[in-house]
C-alpha cells in the first residue's frame, strides 16, 4: 500500500502540527534558534532541504565582483541568511544583499586618521550580527572598531580607538551578540582584548598567544604578503578559539578570559585554515592533513589529507590554502580548486566545478559559500536557491 494510503493516528496528526515540536527539531538537529519563515515546520523542512542540497553539490552559482583593477584585495568574509559582507585591505566594507548579490552599502573608516603603516587600515574582522537589530561591526589592524547600523546605509560610528603603541596590531577580531574579541600582536602579554558587546566596554586585556609573534605583528601593518599570523574564532557562545601557527588555545569569555585548553602544534598550522562552528574547530598543518577537533577538550574528532604540503612554502607565502566550515561540511580551497569533505566523519564528497584561482578568502554558512580570489574576484555558492 503506498505510504499516503497509510492511516496515521490522530495524536500523532496533532503533534506533528506543533510549532514546539517543529522548533525543538531545528535547534536540536541545526542548532537553529531564529526562524526565517512564517512556521518552524517550514523552516525544518528548508534546512533539511539545503543540507542536501550541499551534500550533493545542488548549489547556484554567481560573480558578483570581477577582480579589481587597482589590486584591490579582500581580508575578509562574513555570511548571514540574507547579507554577504566582505572587508578590503584599504580599510572599504561592501554589503551585499543575498540571495540576489546587489550592492547595498559601502562603508568606510575613518580617511583621516593618523596611519602607521600602509595597511594600518586594512580590515582584520568582521561581526554580522542579525537580531534583535541587523548591525555591522568590523575592525581594522590599527585596533578601530566600527559600527554601522544597516537603518542608515553607509553610515559608521567609531566604537573603539585603537592604540598601536599600547596594544600591537590587531590581526583578527571576531564576536557575537554578548562578545567582542580582538586578538592582537605586536605587544607581550596583551594578545586577547575582550569588550562586552553590549556596551562597548573593553574588559578584558591579557595572555601570550601570539607573543613569539610580536614582530611579525608590527610587519603586518607594512606587508600583506606573509602567511597570516593568528586567527580566532568563536565556537560556541561564550567560547573562543584561537591560533597561530605554533599553538591553539581555548578561552571562556565569561570568566575574564580563563585559558581552558591549551595546546602546542608539532606539524604547524596554517592559520588561513582554521574556522570554528558547533562546538568544533578546524585547521590544516604543513603536512595537508586536517584536522577536527572538539571545544574545549581540544580532542581529534575525525582528519582527512587535502593531498597537498605546504611545509616551507606557506612560510614563504607562495602557497595558499584557505578553509572554511559550517554546522557539518568542511570546504578547502587551495590550488586544486574548492573542495568539500564532511567535517563529522572526514569523508571526501565533491569539488566545485567552478575554477577561481587561489583564494584569498572564504567564508561559509548553512546555505551559502563565498570566496575572493585576486585574479578572479568575489564568488558566491547557493546551496538554497534549488
Amino acid at each position: 500500500m503506498p505510504w499516503y494510503g497509510l492511516n496515521v493516528c490522530s495524536t500523532w496528526r496533532a503533534v506533528s502540527r506543533s510549532e514546539l515540536l517543529w522548533q525543538d527539531l531545528c535547534r536540536r538537529v541545526w542548532s537553529r534558534r531564529r526562524s526565517s519563515l512564517p512556521s518552524w515546520r517550514d523552516e525544518f523542512v528548508r534546512l533539511h532541504r539545503t543540507a542536501a542540497n550541499f551534500r550533493n553539490r545542488r548549489c547556484a552559482y554567481s560573480q558578483l565582483l570581477p577582480a579589481s583593477s587597482d589590486a584591490l584585495s579582500c581580508r575578509r568574509l562574513a555570511l548571514s541568511d540574507h547579507h554577504l559582507v566582505a572587508g578590503f585591505h584599504d580599510g572599504s566594507v561592501l554589503l551585499f544583499d543575498l540571495p540576489a548579490g546587489q550592492l547595498l552599502a559601502t562603508y568606510r573608516a575613518d580617511p583621516h586618521r593618523d596611519r602607521l603603516g600602509r595597511f594600518s587600515q586594512a580590515i582584520s574582522g568582521i561581526i554580522f550580527l542579525a537580531e534583535p537589530n541587523e548591525c555591522l561591526t568590523f575592525s581594522s589592524q590599527d585596533g578601530d572598531i566600527h559600527v554601522a547600523s544597516l537603518d542608515v546605509s553607509g553610515s559608521v560610528r567609531r566604537a573603539h580607538v585603537g592604540n598601536l603603541m599600547e596594544d600591537g596590531t590587531l590581526v583578527d577580531f571576531t564576536g557575537d551578540a554578548r562578545w567582542w574579541v580582538g586578538l592582537f600582536a605586536g605587544v607581550p602579554g596583551r594578545s586577547w582584548h575582550i569588550w562586552d558587546a553590549d556596551t562597548e566596554q573593553l574588559v578584558y586585556v591579557g595572555g601570550t598567544l601570539t607573543d613569539s609573534h610580536a614582530i611579525l605583528g608590527w610587519h603586518m601593518l607594512t606587508d600583506l604578503s606573509r602567511p597570516v599570523l593568528a586567527r580566532t574564532r568563536i565556537a560556541e557562545p561564550g567560547i573562543v578559539v584561537g591560533c597561530t601557527p605554533t599553538s591553539m588555545e581555548v578561552v571562556d569569555l565569561n570568566d575574564s578570559g580563563t585559558i581552558l585548553n591549551q595546546q602546542e602544534l608539532p606539524h604547524g598550522a596554517v592559520v588561513d585554515s582554521v574556522d570554528a562552528c558547533e562546538c568544533r574547530v578546524m585547521a590544516v598543518d604543513s603536512r595537508g592533513l586536517v584536522k577536527v577537533r572538539e571545544v574545549p577538550t581540544l580532542q581529534e574528532l575525525c582528519r582527512f589529507n587535502t593531498g597537498r604540503r605546504v611545509e616551507g612554502q606557506q612560510q614563504q607565502g607562495t602557497v595558499r590554502v584557505k578553509a572554511c566550515m559550517n554546522w557539518c561540511y568542511a570546504i578547502v580551497c587551495s590550488g586544486r580548486g574548492v573542495r568539500v569533505w564532511d567535517a563529522t566523519t572526514g569523508a571526501y564528497l565533491y569539488s566545485f566545478r567552478e575554477r577561481i584561482g587561489e583564494a584569498a578568502v572564504a567564508a561559509a554558512n548553512d546555505r551559502y559559500v563565498s570566496a575572493w580570489a585576486d585574479d578572479s574576484g568575489l564568488h558566491l555558492w547557493d546551496f538554497g536557491a534549488l
